[in-house]
């Protein structure tokens, strides 16, 4: 009998101190209370602000391919209604997991169809990427607030 006594204690015993082993908080023990950064949140390899605010900045153009873990959103070519001689093409590089302006790189192509009905590569306005940089990083800074950044 005390033999079993004490296997029951030692079984008990060694239940217990395994327990103390679990990742599984106490209850009323608050965990680790710093927030996971903005690449954890999102499970993505760069900043989860940019890489929404360049998916909804460019909407209105056709998505080629994205990759998320790289950073690089490729986009088709894009041609305005209202300009049917004119045709863009963009990539978004985002190359890092803080919420920076030198965090990314917006690379427009542009072309015109000339006389023959050929597309035919044309110059684009410097202020044309760095416009469309700042709309993704205003609208980055948005979505970061709104979520109690």
């Amino acid at each position: 009998m005390a033999f079993v006594r004490g296997a029951a204690v030692a079984l008990i015993a060694s239940g217990l101190m395994l327990s103390a082993c679990s990742s599984v908080p106490f209850i009323g023990k608050s965990g680790d209370s710093r927030p996971a950064t903005n690449a954890q949140q999102a499970g993505i390899g760069v900043n989860a602000y940019l890489w929404r605010a360049t998916l909804d900045t460019l909407s209105f153009m056709p998505l080629l391919n994205a990759d998320p873990w790289g950073g690089v959103v490729n986009y088709d070519w894009y041609v305005n209604p209202q300009t049917p001689n004119e045709r863009f093409k963009a990539t978004v590089f985002i190359l890092d997991t803080r919420l920076r302006a030198d965090a990314l790189n917006v690379s427009i192509t542009k072309q015109v169809k000339n006389a023959a009905g050929e597309w035919t590569a044309a110059p684009v306005a410097a202020q044309t990427e760095t416009d469309l940089e700042n709309a993704i990083l205003t609208k980055a800074r948005q979505l970061n607030l709104a979520n109690g950044g």
